[in-house]
């Protein structure tokens, strides 16, 4: 990854969080700490993904995730929409971008375009 971390505006902490938790969970991400109003979600005690209320809110934008495996897509998907997330993509191939590409896309609660994805064929 080229990023060390990313933060974004949101316009309910809380309600990010709670979305961001149930639809990131199958994908081994969690909420590592909270500081001064901001949550920071990831894997291993490293939190690279940050959100919180300090200004107008980021608008649509796209965010992936990375996944281990095609079942973790599909498992992201499902906990998204129970989460309160829109469908924008149910989980498949899009030949698009490469023959392995295995996504799917849920909107958020600020409108945010999220995405895991898989880049690995099927064992």
């Amino acid at each position: 990854m080229i990023l060390d971390h990313i933060g974004l505006n949101v316009s309910d902490a809380q309600a990010s969080k709670a979305f961001f938790s149930a639809a990131l969970a199958p994908l081994g991400v969690s909420v590592v700490m909270e500081v001064q109003g901001w949550v920071g979600l990831g894997k291993d005690g490293k939190p690279d993904f940050w959100f919180g209320v300090g200004g107008a809110p980021h608008a649509g934008m796209h965010l992936a995730f990375a996944a281990d495996n095609r079942a973790q897509v599909d498992a992201f998907y499902q906990a998204a929409l129970a989460a309160g997330g829109k469908d924008n993509g149910a989980p498949g191939i899009r030949e698009i971008y490469h023959p392995n590409y295995y996504g799917a896309f849920v909107l958020g609660p600020d409108g945010h375009n999220v995405e895991a994805v898989c880049h690995h064929p099927e064992p």
